[in-house]
């Protein structure tokens, strides 16, 4: 933990700047996010950005900004409902195509974080963990796009683990991880599997450089095909890492 903040220090050190932006949803990796944040600058120098599509509920947003006694003044609320609902008619993205949609809305949440910050003289604090990164979790040029990234190195699981931690409130623990980019949406849901096995698969292929031919055995009969269906989704994704290609 206190490597992390250190790390955070260092880098706005190294890079002259005194500001820090981060877009706070009201889930578990912002939360972190912002902790680890309070631990290494001024809280003054922290301007959290609060991006609500609609009537969507910000409330766990306000409890860690208040957990932490981030200043009334720093905090930015900025509803995205009239910028995404305008592209949407421009490129005629129908309210039923969900993955278009919140693709948008991640952008645009991402094109208001970077204007904030240029507005602040600041950096970008993003919030992706180690593994919404390798199992493609995330909007290219959305949601992963930042000028730091504190939670890179840390499972979900992990994150989990040092949110306890810090006695973040308990709501933070509890509550299913979303990317809020629809009504319900819920992260396992989508994926289909939990994040506490696709934890225990990425550690076993990324850390400890297991084979994934041979990852499926060493989980029980009645996980087995949830391990191949994670692998899958690893290798799948593979581009959102590497994109984009150029001739080298």
């Amino acid at each position: 933990m206190h490597n992390l903040s250190q790390f955070l220090q260092d880098t706005f050190a190294k890079n002259n700047k005194k500001n820090a932006v981060i877009a706070v949803s009201g889930g578990i990796d912002s939360a972190l996010s912002l902790s680890l944040l309070v631990q290494a600058l001024p809280k003054k120098q922290i301007w959290p950005i609060l991006l609500p599509y609609g009537r969507q509920d910000m409330s766990d947003a306000e409890t860690i900004l208040d957990f932490w006694q981030i200043p009334a003044e720093n905090r930015k609320i900025l509803n995205i409902s009239s910028i995404v609902d305008a592209i949407d008619k421009s490129l005629l993205i129908d309210d039923t195509d969900k993955l278009r949609k919140g693709n948008v809305m991640a952008r645009v949440r991402m094109i208001a974080v970077f204007d904030y910050a240029k507005s602040k003289d600041a950096l970008v604090v993003g919030t992706e963990n180690k593994s919404e990164y390798y199992l493609g979790y995330f909007t290219r040029f959305g949601d992963e796009a930042s000028d730091i990234e504190p939670l890179i190195n840390l499972y979900k699981t992990q994150v989990r683990q040092m949110a306890r931690e810090l006695n973040l409130p308990e709501i933070f623990l509890e509550k299913k991880p979303s990317a809020d980019l629809w009504l319900d949406q819920s992260d396992e849901q989508e994926l289909g599997f939990s994040y506490e096995l696709a934890d225990q698969v990425l550690a076993d292929l990324i850390d400890q450089k297991i084979p994934s031919v041979e990852i499926p055995a060493l989980f029980v009969k009645e996980k087995q095909d949830e391990v191949v269906k994670i692998l899958a989704r690893i290798q799948g994704m593979v581009f959102k890492r590497e994109v984009p290609y150029s001739l080298s």
